[in-house]
């Protein structure tokens, strides 16, 4: 599904990230080259995904969060077969 152009407050979450990628890459580094541009944003995005705590997530990077409701899903299900 398209979101209409210009309107940024029907996909909050995807601003909300753009947001952070400008604080924390963009507005820090100058890239000569697409190349650079690339790998230094495929960086971050390992560090954003598997290191970087975020607040809303318990203070757990993405991945480790995700594995922790899977982790919490499959108990539940264990003790209502119970």
């Amino acid at each position: 599904e398209r979101i209409p152009p210009r309107t940024p407050n029907m996909n909050a979450y995807i601003e909300s990230f753009h947001s952070i990628l400008e604080r924390d890459l963009f507005s820090r580094r100058e890239f000569m080259t697409f190349e650079e541009a690339f790998i230094a944003l495929d960086q971050y995005m390992d560090f954003y995904n598997y290191r970087r705590m975020h607040g809303s997530l318990k203070h757990m990077a993405p991945m480790k969060f995700s594995l922790w409701v899977k982790m919490l899903e499959d108990t539940s299900k264990f003790h209502k077969s119970m």
